[in-house]
């Protein structure tokens, strides 16, 4: 008599649990270089020019200089720490845990959303270690703004969630932070991040081509008191769909080879 193979039951959520969560947590939280250049050299790049007396105390609209700084740092902090989450990708890709974890019932969406939170998780530590240090030293902006411009840091750091894991599908993992590092430092300055871009100079035109200008525009806007632009939030949002967009693709690719 033919015995017929049980049916193989798709979990709940598609996978979706505490301890695939936490095992993603901890494998981020052990990378000890990740760590130091997410939450410590944003945190030095804010004290060495956010609190340089010669121009630290200045107006910013509706705050100083030192909180625009800070803003800024807290963006960066953010970018490298969601960028790091999602690049993760290739190091697993390399190591044939990708490859295993297809092979279970895991949802690939699921793999997926569970990457961009954790990394998500990290870019709200990188943000709230450098807002507590800042509110600690000479930074100076109205009360409702360190909760508002904190929280569009933290959301607008999933395009570069969505960056990380494109660049983790595309890179050969020995390289892709080596390669990312230096390429996120590059697009802050280029997008205007670390310093206000001069209106109708060519360098203000080919910023606003960027990922990094509509978030820096966005996030210092609550405190430099600029009105908002729907080009602000254009940029966002194709940049944002270009790079899931190349994550989906990279991945369906990926998973082909399976």
């Amino acid at each position: 008599m033919t015995t017929l193979a049980p049916s193989r039951r798709v979990p709940a959520l598609g996978g979706l649990n505490a301890t695939l969560l936490g095992l993603e947590l901890r494998r981020l939280l052990r990378n000890r270089r990740t760590m130091i250049i997410t939450l410590v050299m944003p945190v030095v790049f804010f004290l060495i020019f956010g609190l340089n007396p010669s121009y630290s105390g200045e107006s910013a609209g509706n705050g100083n200089v030192s909180a625009y700084v800070m803003i800024s740092m807290a963006l960066y902090g953010a970018m490298i720490a969601t960028t790091s989450g999602g690049a993760m990708v290739s190091v697993e890709r390399a190591s044939g845990w990708s490859r295993q974890l297809r092979l279970t019932p895991l949802s690939p969406g699921v793999y997926i959303f569970v990457k961009v939170l954790v990394a998500m998780m990290l870019g709200l530590a990188a943000v709230g270690v450098v807002y507590l240090v800042g509110a600690f030293t000479s930074v100076r902006m109205d009360t409702s703004l360190w909760f508002t411009t904190a929280l569009i840091t933290w959301l607008g750091s999933a395009v570069f969630a969505a960056f990380g894991l494109f660049m983790g599908y595309l890179l050969p993992s020995e390289n892709v932070m080596q390669i990312l590092g230096p390429g996120l430092a590059v697009l802050g300055f280029a997008g205007g991040l670390f310093m206000p871009l001069q209106d109708g100079s060519v360098w203000a035109s080919i910023a606003q081509f960027m990922p990094t200008y509509g978030l820096s525009q966005l996030v210092h806007a609550p405190l430099t008191g600029d009105a908002m632009q729907w080009t602000w939030v254009l940029n966002v949002a194709v940049w944002l769909a270009i790079f899931v967009g190349g994550a989906v693709w990279r991945f369906q690719r990926d998973t082909e080879r399976v």
